[in-house]
């Protein structure tokens, strides 16, 4: 990993960027107000007295102090410098000056610049943000478990089906589930050394709740990955990981922005589950790959 890659994952300015975008949706209006206005104008909030920015954003003192501790800073202060190197990092050219709003007369290799630009934020965010102590027992688990279900609607249900796909190609014993009936009744059937996922973007996300609910009742052990680190589906996991939160536009629904994080944080575990199972993984894959190698041969033809 390059050292220009290394800052950009792990310095202070890029996790300020990251957690506007991640807890912005769960903060009150008010302090949304104040996470969009440092996000926006990072130079010209640097600028600003508490009272100034309260006063910019139509907010009360109390209510950014309260914001700058949410985004992890002791005070508005230490916020004030954070911004000030983000403003100093946008100015030295690194930051790309391209935003993702995409309009319906948009030429298509704009929209090509513009969504490549939000799929690469959305992947910084999201590596910023994760929990590599929590990331790690997940995958202690997961190598280990007897049986893994996977729980996901909509676009979360296709990101499900992709972990279990990854997971039975090296021999472990894996089931996505989409229908929410199907999903309880097999949740009854865990208990502890099993592993049950669920995948939902927003947390709440009743038919996914429900079968990790049982599952955590029954003592499997349970992984939350939601954008959302504070919502409901978080009450019946044992592990959370957390995606990027992605600002919804008319033309990109939040499911493809939030695709886009999940399957970053499922190759990751895919990944770390090979490398603790790799001398029974990698024979399963080579035999995966040769069972299936004549009907690419076939079709090359």
């Amino acid at each position: 990993m390059t050292q220009d890659v290394k800052e950009s994952f792990g310095s202070p300015v890029g996790s300020l960027a990251a957690k506007v975008r991640t807890l912005a949706p769960s903060m009150t209006r008010s302090m949304q107000r104040v996470a969009e206005a440092v996000a926006g104008d990072p130079a010209g909030c640097a600028a600003l007295t508490v009272t100034g920015l309260a006063e910019l954003t139509g907010t009360s003192e109390a209510t950014v102090v309260r914001t700058a501790r949410l985004l992890g800073y002791p005070g508005y202060r230490d916020l004030r410098l954070a911004l000030a190197g983000l403003a100093a990092q946008q100015q030295s050219g690194r930051a790309p000056a391209i935003t993702t709003d995409i309009a319906v007369d948009d030429p298509i290799a704009d929209v090509v610049a513009k969504l490549a630009y939000e799929e690469q934020q959305t992947l910084a965010d999201t590596a910023a943000g994760l929990d590599t102590t929590q990331l790690d027992a997940a995958v202690t688990a997961l190598a280990s478990a007897r049986r893994t279900d996977v729980y996901g609607i909509g676009a979360s249900g296709l990101v499900a089906q992709d972990l279990t796909q990854k997971l039975l190609r090296i021999g472990l014993i894996a089931h996505a589930h989409s229908d929410p009936h199907l999903a309880v009744t097999n949740a009854v059937q865990l208990r502890s050394g099993d592993v049950a996922i669920a995948i939902t973007h927003s947390g709440s996300t009743g038919d996914v709740i429900e079968p990790l609910r049982t599952a955590f009742e029954h003592g499997a052990t349970t992984v939350a990955i939601t954008g959302r680190p504070d919502s409901a589906v978080t009450q019946y996991a044992d592990l959370v990981l957390t995606t990027s939160t992605s600002r919804e536009t008319e033309l990109r629904p939040a499911a493809m922005s939030s695709r886009t994080s999940q399957l970053l944080v499922v190759d990751c575990l895919f990944v770390g589950v090979a490398q603790r199972t790799y001398e029974t993984a990698a024979p399963a894959l080579a035999a995966s790959y040769e069972a299936l190698a004549h009907r690419h041969r076939s079709a090359s033809r």
